[in-house]
């Protein structure tokens, strides 16, 4: 994701991130490092370059600087797309791992669950965000895992 834009909100007392889509997350000035006060407010914040157009960098009134990526901001807001992306990384990592200690080969992983090998590739790369959850509980199953799902109030956790 890209950034377009930044805005300082010193009223709310945060950043306000805003994507080429044009969707807005805001992110508090209590979350950043360095932290800006009433007497070291924020002079100066941009979408920068140098990060890929990823992060903000904000620079204080004293010199101090300090940069937000959007995956913070994301993840602050608890963006839905983001956590389901974020639980599919960490399935894949896991398959990963276990499909190197399997001692099954690509070839029979793909057999067994009636794929190609390409596309059992694309499952276990971690980059890959258009994966199905089924597809990787079935390659968690096959390689003798027990995939739980907890739901439970966020107040009690």
């Amino acid at each position: 994701m890209k950034l377009r834009s930044v805005v300082v909100n010193n009223r709310k007392a945060q950043l306000e991130l805003v994507l080429r889509s044009g969707r807005t997350y805001p992110f508090p000035f209590a979350k950043l490092q360095p932290r800006p006060s009433s007497k070291d407010r924020i002079r100066e914040a941009y979408v920068d370059r140098e990060l890929g157009s990823e992060a903000v960098t904000y620079v204080l009134a004293s010199g101090a600087e300090g940069s937000v990526h959007i995956d913070h901001a994301l993840e602050y807001n608890e963006d839905p797309k983001y956590l389901a992306d974020l639980l599919a990384h960490k399935l894949t990592v896991e398959a990963s791992k276990r499909a190197e200690r399997s001692g099954l080969s690509r070839r029979e992983l793909a057999r067994r669950l009636h794929t190609s090998v390409p596309q059992l590739y694309r499952l276990l790369d971690p980059t890959n965000t258009r994966k199905s959850l089924s597809q990787l509980v079935g390659l968690l199953h096959l390689l003798d895992c027990a995939v739980d799902v907890v739901v439970k109030s966020r107040r009690a956790a």
